[in-house]
């Protein structure tokens, strides 16, 4: 993903040369796309299906997260799919948006968009953590864009967050931010990707050698990016202000007027999303079926991949068969 870069080198009289971005990892069988939107502009991960004409799947990530988070989980379902993961403006490979827009509504505008400029949808749509907050939203406006739905740990409004996911919110506040940033300038790559990892993953020891080597690539590019923080706190704050919207708006809401199939999977060992949730988005969406993993952290689909898809096939698989009117 990242490459050796050799010592910068230049003479008194040479302006200083603009050191080059470091690629984005794409993994065999992927490919990556730039798509242009007015205002807007979205990376594209896809995973072509095994042959033509299987329906379209869209992934979308959380935060701090990217397109990458999907690359365990969409092989195992290219043959039932053909895939695609989104990164949401400001993560991944995407730039800003040029409104500055990090909130969960102007995500789900940006999903929205794509799907429609795309003309893929009805897709069937996956998210994660914000991702699934973007993914319900986008479900309940445009039921017309969504064949299934599939939810890992989704951020829905919780009257008492865990006391592991304050530091999340506290990057909603103006400031903290920035201050973070400073306070850990001296930090490695590696000792950030362990701490990203502790939180998320149920257990870290899941992840291999080349996995962490290939996260650290990963964070090292994008403490390189000059809106990384920004991006950061924007959307912390929109997660923050989609958690104390009220009435038609609220997320809670929003999932009650979800008309697609609905699978909800939560983890047991969730530092960032309360399993105890589980049982409230359960009753919130109608008809949903539930997958719970006691061992799992935040990140399901990359801790458990074959779990989260098989759960997936069936929920696709029986969408699918009701639809052929078999």
């Amino acid at each position: 993903m990242s490459s050796t870069e050799l010592p910068e080198t230049r003479t008194a009289d040479t302006a200083p040369a603009t050191p080059l971005p470091r690629a984005v990892r794409v993994a065999d069988g992927e490919e990556l796309r730039s798509v242009a939107l007015p205002g807007l502009s979205l990376t594209v991960r896809s995973r072509p299906g095994v042959r033509a004409g299987l329906p379209p799947a869209l992934y979308v990530h959380g935060l701090g997260g990217s397109s990458q988070n999907w690359s365990a989980l969409m092989p195992l379902l290219a043959d039932l799919v053909d895939g695609e993961a989104v990164d949401l403006p400001g993560f991944g490979d995407s730039p800003p948006p040029d409104d500055g827009n990090y909130s969960v509504t102007g995500h789900a505008r940006a999903v929205i968009r794509l799907l429609d400029a795309s003309g893929r949808g009805p897709v069937h749509l996956f998210g994660n953590s914000m991702g699934g907050a973007v993914a319900t939203r986008v479900a309940a406006v445009r039921p017309d864009l969504v064949r299934t739905l599939t939810l890992v740990s989704p951020a829905l409004p919780e009257l008492r967050a865990q006391r592991t996911a304050w530091p999340t919110a506290l990057l909603a506040v103006p400031g903290v931010a920035g201050l973070f940033a400073r306070l850990s300038r001296d930090w490695t790559a590696e000792q950030r990707v362990r701490g990203v990892l502790s939180l998320c993953y149920g257990d870290p020891g899941l992840v291999t050698d080349e996995g962490l080597r290939h996260a650290v690539e990963e964070m090292e590019r994008r403490l390189e990016l000059p809106y990384f923080w920004d991006a950061m706190a924007r959307s912390s704050r929109g997660i923050v202000d989609a958690y104390t919207l009220g009435g038609q708006h609220g997320l809670w809401r929003q999932a009650e007027r979800v008309l697609a199939p609905t699978l909800l999977i939560y983890g047991g060992r969730d530092r960032l999303v309360s399993y105890r949730m589980a049982r409230r988005a359960a009753a919130a969406f109608r008809g949903s079926r539930l997958l719970s993993l006691p061992d799992a952290g935040h990140v399901a689909m990359m801790e458990y991949p074959e779990t989260v898809a098989a759960a997936a096939r069936e929920l696709i698989a029986d969408h699918d068969a009701r639809h052929d009117g078999s």
